[in-house]
């Protein structure tokens, strides 16, 4: 019986141990790394973009009015070649969908060419004439823009936006070639008949600032948490461009300049976006090798 108490009273003392060791334990402490909750924003960011530029123009007229007066017909095409532009900008992601940025771009020169066809009276009768003009044209554009994100799939990211600021415009190495028809006519019968009479005008280089604004849609695709790259596209509205006061071949002038009216382009941009505040990704885990 003896045996038997000895036995329960070791046992429970035993017990009584091993609770007070396990008590006395610290408790684990939590990892050393838990990923943060996602956040609603993403905080500054910069960004790059280039592309290129396809551009028209209303037209091309002097800016003295009685030139056009008295002509019956009027038919200009004008054309301009494709440039590169190259632009740079700072910006807020306020949450998931909306973004706001400042932007400065630089649109390269871009060759013009345009021809006017026009009938005029002289004299008694009628003429016709033709002038072929030749230029190049660049800009500076600054928008403040704002943007909404329609949703991530698949790491992509449509979105569309608008812009407004200014542009300045420069017209350079304007040239007017013109060739009047000696061959005029009075009721439709020709009642004089000559050679073309040719004529020569340039025009110093003009800059002119403008309000402009634009139109924006386009993907982006997140190839790093803090990384994402852009295709996009722009409708801008540069507003108008000025040439500085032409001049004959003589070198007389009549102190007009050339107007270039309601310049627009529609551009293609590639770009990347570099958000400043996204947390970098966690380190990976060390290489453990067995052996």
């Amino acid at each position: 019986m003896r045996s038997v108490k000895f036995l329960i009273a070791a046992g429970a003392a035993s017990l009584l141990s091993t609770a007070a060791f396990a008590a006395d334990m610290p408790i684990a402490p939590p990892p050393m790394y838990a990923p943060p909750p996602p956040a609603d924003f993403g905080g500054w960011y910069l960004r790059g973009d280039i592309g290129f530029s396809n551009q028209s123009v209303k037209d091309v007229k002097l800016s003295n009015p009685a030139a056009y007066q008295g002509l019956s017909s009027f038919n200009q095409t004008t054309d301009f070649d494709t440039a590169g532009t190259y632009q740079i900008g700072v910006g807020y992601q306020f949450n998931n969908w909306f973004r706001a940025d400042i932007t400065g771009q630089y649109r390269g020169k871009s060759n013009f060419k345009g021809t006017d066809l026009v009938t005029f009276p002289w004299g008694v009768g009628t003429a016709s004439g033709s002038d072929f003009y030749n230029a190049s044209k660049s800009e500076l554009l600054f928008l403040a823009n704002v943007y909404a994100d329609l949703g991530t799939w698949w790491c992509v990211t449509p979105f569309i936006g608008a812009g407004i600021g200014a542009s300045r415009v420069t017209i350079s190495n304007f040239t007017d070639s013109g060739l009047t028809n000696a061959n005029f006519t009075a009721a439709g019968v020709p009642v004089v008949s000559g050679p073309p009479i040719s004529s020569f005008a340039t025009a110093a280089s003009g800059s002119k600032w403008n309000f402009a604004w634009a139109l924006h849609a386009g993907l982006g695709y997140k190839v790093m948490p803090n990384v994402t790259l852009e295709l996009a596209y722009s409708y801008v509205n540069l507003g108008d461009g000025v040439t500085g006061v032409a001049s004959t071949f003589d070198g007389s002038s009549g102190g007009h300049v050339f107007n270039f009216r309601n310049i627009t382009s529609n551009d293609v941009k590639l770009g990347v976006r570099w958000d400043l505040d996204t947390p970098p990704p966690p380190p990976p885990p060390p290489l453990i090798r067995k052996g």
